[in-house]
C-alpha cells in the first residue's frame, strides 16, 4: 500500500483518538451521544480519506478493476443504512407515543399525610436562601480573600445538602484560567465554600490537602476523564459536589440507564463517588449509596418523571386530547430537609389554564421515594405575587417558596430579596387561603404575624411545640432591660457564653436572684437566635 493511502489512514486514527479523549463518550449502545459520536467518526474518515477513495474508485487501474472495487464498496453502504434504521427505530420504540404506560410507571407515587410527614417548623433548619442569593454571597466572600481571589474563582457547582443536620450549599473553587492552573496544579484547589442556608453565614473551608480532581482540571485529573477511563460504559447523568460528615469533599456522579427500549425511560441506577482530593472512586447501586450523600437524583429528572406519571397514566392519546385526570408539575421547584434527607418540592396542577394547585409532591433526592399530598390551594407563582404585593413599596422580589407546616396548616415560606439579591424580609402565605399573607424582618416575627392573621380569619392554631434544654449553674451575669414595655433579665451562667432571656412577668422569682446564686432552668430557641427561659426552678 502506498504512502499516499497509509498517511490518511494514520491521520484518521489519530483524529479518532483525539476525538475520544476530548468528547469522552460512554461505550454504551443506550447512549444517543455515542451513536452521534460514531457517526461523526465515519464522516471524518470519509473526509480525510476522500482523495484515496476517489483514486481507487474512479482514477487508478483498469476499468474492470475499478468496477470490482465499486462493487465491494457498495456492500459497505449497508452498514450506515442498518445503523440508521436501528437508531431511528430504537428512538421510535422508546418514545412515549408507543410506551406511555412504561413511562407513567417510572415513578412510584404514594399518598402522604401532611401533618404526619411534615412536622412543625424548626426555624434553625429553614433554608432562607435560593441558589442565586447563595452564589452572590459566595462571590462576595471570595472577593474578600486577598490571597486567593487573584488565582481562583467560585465554580458553578452549587449543591444543597444536609450537613450535620443543617441545610447548607457547598461549591468548590476553580482555577481562574489555564495559566493559573499551570502555576497552582501541584497543590490543587485549596478549598470549598460553605453557605449556611439558615443564617446566611459564608465560610471558605481551607483543606490541608487540595482538591486534585475536578471539572476544572485538565488531562488525567479532569473529573470526567478520570471517571470515563475507570468506567468506560457508564452513562453519567449529573455530577454533584458534596462533603461527607467529616467535611471531606466528594464528587457524586449519578449513573443513568435507559429502561424503556433503546433510548427511553431515563433513570438512575447508581452513583460513582470520587474523593476530590485523592481520586479514589467507588460505584454504588442506588440502594447502597451512603446515607451522607444527599443528591443522587437530579431535581429536574424527578420532576420530569412525575410529569410522565401525571400525564401518561391514561395513555398518550388522552394526554394530548381528552386529558382526563392529567396532572403536571408547576413552574418550579425547591428543596426542603426532612428526615435527614433533601427532598424536592413542587406543586401539582391540572393541565390547562388552571391557576390553582390540586396538591403537591415531595421527592427524595437520594432514594426517589415520592409522596403526593392532596391539598388544593394557590399556585406558587400566585403566592410569590401576593408576598411581593405586601412589600411593593420596597421593590423586593420573592424566592420560589418552600413548604412548611405552621400549626397544622400547609404554608408557603418565601424570602424577600432586594435588588442586590440579599434577603431582607420573609413571608408566609397560607396555601388554601392565600389572602392570608404575613411578612416580617425575622422568621420569628413573620411566624407570629402569620399566626395572628390565621386566628383573625377563624383558623384555629395550636401553640407551637418547642424543644427545651436544661441548664444548671452559678449566675455570673444578671442585668435587666425593658423590651416593649416588659422587664427582661439577661442572664449568663458559669462556663457558658449564652445570654439567656428571662421575662420577669413570667418568672417573678428572677427579681430575687443575684450574681453568685445557683440556678436551674429550661430554655428554648425563639426563632430569632435568642435563648428564652421557659421554666425557672
Amino acid at each position: 500500500m502506498s504512502k499516499k493511502r497509509v498517511l490518511p489512514i494514520i491521520l484518521t486514527i489519530l483524529i479518532w483518538g483525539v476525538m475520544y479523549y476530548y468528547y469522552l463518550p460512554a461505550m454504551n449502545i443506550h447512549s444517543q451521544e455515542t451513536w452521534m459520536f460514531f457517526t461523526t467518526m465515519a464522516v471524518v474518515a470519509v473526509v480525510v480519506n476522500a482523495f484515496s477513495i476517489v483514486q481507487v474508485l474512479f482514477l487508478n487501474g483498469e476499468p474492470e478493476k475499478r468496477a470490482e472495487y465499486r462493487n465491494k464498496y457498495k456492500k459497505f453502504i449497508v452498514i450506515p443504512i442498518g445503523l440508521a434504521v436501528i437508531y431511528f427505530g430504537g428512538t421510535l420504540i422508546s418514545s412515549p407515543i408507543l410506551r406511555a404506560s412504561s413511562y407513567s410507571e417510572l415513578l412510584n407515587v404514594q399518598s402522604g399525610d401532611f401533618t404526619e410527614d411534615i412536622t412543625e417548623v424548626d426555624y434553625s433548619k429553614i433554608p432562607i436562601l435560593d441558589s442565586d442569593s447563595a452564589s452572590r454571597l459566595a462571590e462576595r466572600e471570595m472577593g474578600s480573600m486577598v490571597d486567593m481571589v487573584s488565582q481562583y474563582e467560585v465554580s458553578a457547582y452549587f449543591n444543597q445538602i444536609n450537613y450535620l443536620d443543617k441545610p447548607i450549599r457547598v461549591t468548590p473553587l476553580k482555577y481562574g484560567d489555564v495559566i493559573k492552573w499551570i502555576t497552582n496544579r501541584s497543590t490543587g484547589i485549596p478549598g470549598y465554600i460553605s453557605i449556611d442556608m439558615t443564617t446566611q453565614d459564608v465560610e471558605l473551608v481551607r483543606l490541608e490537602d487540595g482538591i486534585m480532581y475536578s471539572p476544572a482540571e485538565y488531562f488525567g485529573r479532569n473529573l470526567y476523564r478520570h471517571v470515563r477511563f475507570n468506567y468506560p460504559t457508564a452513562m453519567i447523568y449529573s455530577t454533584k459536589f458534596e462533603i461527607d460528615e467529616e467535611g471531606t469533599p466528594y464528587w457524586v456522579c449519578a449513573v443513568e440507564d435507559k429502561t424503556i427500549g433503546l433510548f427511553g425511560g431515563t433513570d438512575i441506577i447508581g452513583a460513582i463517588l470520587v474523593n476530590a482530593q485523592t481520586g479514589e472512586h467507588q460505584y454504588y447501586d442506588v440502594a447502597d449509596v451512603p446515607n451522607w450523600v444527599d443528591q443522587v437524583y437530579d431535581a429536574s429528572l424527578l420532576v420530569a418523571q412525575y410529569d410522565y406519571y401525571g400525564t401518561l397514566k391514561n395513555g398518550f392519546i388522552n394526554s394530548m386530547f381528552g386529558q382526563r385526570d392529567c396532572l403536571q408539575s408547576t413552574e418550579g421547584y425547591n428543596y426542603i430537609a426532612l428526615e435527614g434527607d433533601v427532598w424536592v418540592y413542587t406543586g401539582v396542577t391540572s393541565i390547562g389554564a388552571d391557576e390553582s394547585n390540586v396538591g403537591f409532591v415531595l421527592m427524595n433526592c437520594r432514594t426517589k421515594e415520592t409522596k403526593y399530598y392532596l391539598i388544593s390551594g394557590a399556585k406558587e407563582i400566585s403566592a410569590m405575587s401576593s408576598a411581593e404585593g405586601q412589600v411593593q413599596h420596597l421593590g423586593y422580589t420573592a424566592t420560589f417558596p418552600i413548604l412548611l407546616n405552621i400549626a397544622g396548616e400547609p404554608t408557603y415560606f418565601l424570602s424577600l430579596k432586594d435588588a442586590a439579591g440579599l434577603v431582607k424580609q420573609y413571608a408566609m402565605v397560607n396555601i388554601q387561603k392565600y389572602q392570608i399573607v404575613a411578612t416580617g424582618d425575622t422568621v420569628g416575627d413573620c411566624e407570629a404575624a402569620y399566626r395572628n392573621l390565621m386566628q383573625g380569619s377563624g383558623i384555629e392554631t395550636a401553640t407551637p411545640v418547642v424543644e427545651s434544654h436544661e441548664v444548671e449553674g452559678i449566675i455570673t451575669v444578671l442585668a435587666d432591660i425593658v423590651v416593649d414595655g416588659n422587664t427582661v433579665y439577661l442572664m449568663q451562667v458559669e462556663d457558658d457564653e449564652t445570654l439567656y432571656q428571662v421575662v420577669a412577668k413570667d418568672h417573678m422569682e428572677i427579681v430575687t436572684m443575684s450574681v453568685g446564686d445557683q440556678v436551674e432552668f429550661e430554655f428554648a430557641e425563639d426563632g430569632n437566635g435568642g435563648s428564652v427561659v421557659v421554666e425557672l426552678h
